[in-house]
């Protein structure tokens, strides 16, 4: 199976990578550590090029941001907030949380956008903050593009370590692949079993 997943990955080649980058930020299917890490091992065995690889990825991760970003920018608060308290069971994202990240952001500045790009939870999410308080476009796309770049260099990095040093075990790699996509999709059951809809006198 582990084989089938890499297969699926390199017959979309680039244009796939790319889909699944912007996917995985706009919604939660696929975790960017099992995409990218996935195209690090193809790397290895020369199915697909670094640079091109991590190009193709950043700005699918740039434009997933940007969606949020534009939402945030275009929306705002009166017409933000009745959507995700409609949807949010299923984008496992609730009001408050988007809240607490505004004023995250306030607080910590326009940096926040670049260096959020390292948290698996936290890097999409900062995207809507920075669309409502109308953060200057060029640079949240540049801070976002330049985080990116970084963490996704690291994924394809520790994809070709992986192939490397696991070529001879490939049950090993079977698991950890079937482990980031189970913890992912655990996760998101999770938010939406234990989802609690708003009081709707609540400010």
């Amino acid at each position: 199976m582990d084989q089938f997943i890499i297969n699926a990955v390199e017959q979309g080649g680039y244009l796939g990578i790319f889909l699944l980058m912007v996917l995985e930020n706009v919604v939660p299917p696929v975790p960017s550590e099992v995409i990218m890490g996935i195209g690090g091992l193809l790397v290895e065995r020369g199915s697909m090029a670094f640079w091109p690889l991590l190009l193709v990825g950043t700005v699918g991760t740039v434009v997933g941001n940007y969606f949020w970003y534009w939402v945030g920018d275009a929306w705002g608060y009166r017409r933000l907030e009745p959507f995700v308290d409609r949807w949010g069971r299923w984008l496992t994202v609730d009001w408050q949380q988007i809240v607490k990240a505004q004023l995250f952001f306030a607080r910590h500045g326009h940096w926040v956008v670049f260096f959020l790009r390292f948290s698996p939870f936290l890097r999409t999410i900062i995207s809507l903050p920075a669309g409502l308080a109308h953060m200057p476009k060029l640079k949240f796309l540049g801070f976002t593009f330049a985080g990116s770049l970084v963490w996704n260099a690291l994924l394809i990095k520790g994809g070709q370590w992986l192939g490397r040093y696991l070529q001879d075990s490939q049950d090993i790699l079977a698991w950890m692949i079937f482990g980031f996509l189970g913890i992912g999709a655990l996760g998101w059951l999770y938010r939406i079993v234990t989802w609690q809809e708003r009081p709707k006198d609540e400010d």
